[in-house]
């Protein structure tokens, strides 16, 4: 990482957030069920002869692609493997965190990694838990 000098400006940032993000999972369906039933997105899109889904929450978009043969994936290893460590997903405030960490609990395919806590020791609460296919995501809510 290159620090900039008194004398020279820092460079802007090139980007300008994700377009979206793409996770392969093994089981297409139960993924897409997640995200729409649990989490509430909409399907925009999809390209059935791929396998691939499109879903979104008006603010982000998520490509789910079918593995070819799950049985002989390999499957994530968060220590081990170069890649994707977890996805991380803003929700609206507590009450929607506490929400959604009960409506988790109940999802097919999914399990907590831990409830609702302090992100750090600070105001900003956090759950981690997988979903189908077995993809960490953690959601974040601000500060009360």
């Amino acid at each position: 990482m290159t620090q900039a000098t008194d004398t020279q400006a820092p460079t802007p940032a090139q980007t300008q957030g994700a377009h979206h993000i793409g996770l392969t999972v093994p089981d297409l369906s139960a993924t897409r069920a997640f995200f729409l039933e649990t989490l509430g997105y909409t399907q925009v899109g999809e390209v059935p002869d791929y396998p691939a889904t499109f879903v979104s929450d008006g603010s982000t978009m998520i490509t789910l692609w079918q593995a070819n043969d799950p049985a002989t994936a390999t499957r994530f290893d968060r220590k081990n493997v170069i890649g994707l460590h977890h996805l991380a997903l803003k929700v609206a405030d507590r009450a929607t965190l506490t929400a959604l960490h009960d409506k988790i609990k109940t999802a097919p395919g999914c399990e907590i990694e831990f409830a609702p806590e302090a992100l750090g020791g600070g105001e900003i609460r956090h759950l981690m838990c997988t979903i189908p296919g077995g993809i960490r995501v953690e959601f974040i809510a601000p500060t009360a």
